[in-house]
Formats: structure tokens, C-alpha cells, sequence
């Protein structure tokens, strides 16, 4: 791992170099951020729900990529499974304690992204005008 002259050994080992290609930190980027993960987050963020919820309020996800984002997330430690012995089978999804920390800071991006949202197409009409 290359490190800079301002950060400090122990830091950079401690956050990782996320610009390496074998940074094992690209991995929870990749679940963290991809298009079901930042969803996921910010409708678990509001409450605990049930698969089916989850699959209502994340609209157009499919059950398969629901259910692989939601092992992946589960699996990075950020949200929590909790199966019930019941019949019919019941199980809930909720957040972590690290999982609340990942979905305040996508929704901070996910805020700017709706608040932008009318620059953004803008600069884009610009583009395909030119």
C-alpha cells in the first residue's frame, strides 16, 4: 500500500486504500453504493420491514437482486436478519448500528442528488444541444 507523507502509517492502514484495485474496502463500495444498496439503506433507515415491503418500496427491484443486496449488506455487517420460527415463515430486515452510519451518509448524496436534480438536467440538455 503506497502511503502519503500527510497521512500518517496508522491511518492509511486503518481506512485502507480505497483506490487500489485489491483494497478490500472496494468490496463494501461496490454493495454499499450500487443501485439497490443505496435504496435498501435509505428505506431501512426509516423503519424495520418485512422482504415483501422492501421489495414494494425499492420500486422496479427484482426478488433476486433484492434478496442478493440484502446479502451482501447483511453480510458487510450493516443490516440485520432476524427469522422467525412462525408459520408462515416471517423475517425482517433492519439496520445495524453501522449500517444507520452507511445510509445517513448515501442519504446525504441521495439529498443532493434530488436537490440538484434540476442542474443536472440542465447541464445535460446543454450537452445534447451542442
Amino acid at each position: 500500500m503506497k502511503v502519503s507523507a500527510r497521512v500518517p502509517l496508522s491511518e492509511a492502514v486503518r481506512r485502507g486504500n480505497l483506490l487500489a484495485a485489491d483494497c478490500p474496502s472496494r468490496e463494501v463500495l461496490k454493495h454499499v453504493t450500487s443501485r439497490w444498496g443505496v435504496l435498501v439503506l435509505l428505506v431501512l433507515e426509516t423503519r424495520t420491514h418485512r422482504f415483501a415491503e422492501l421489495r414494494r418500496a425499492v420500486g422496479g427491484v427484482s426478488e433476486r437482486m433484492l434478496a442478493q443486496t440484502l446479502q451482501w449488506l447483511e453480510g458487510d455487517g450493516l443490516v440485520l436478519r432476524q427469522a422467525f420460527d412462525v408459520v408462515p415463515p416471517h423475517v425482517e430486515y433492519s439496520l445495524t448500528p453501522l449500517g444507520r452510519e452507511a445510509a445517513e451518509r448515501v442519504r446525504l448524496l441521495a439529498d443532493w442528488i434530488e436537490v440538484r436534480l434540476g442542474d443536472v438536467l440542465a447541464q445535460r440538455a446543454v450537452r445534447e444541444a451542442a
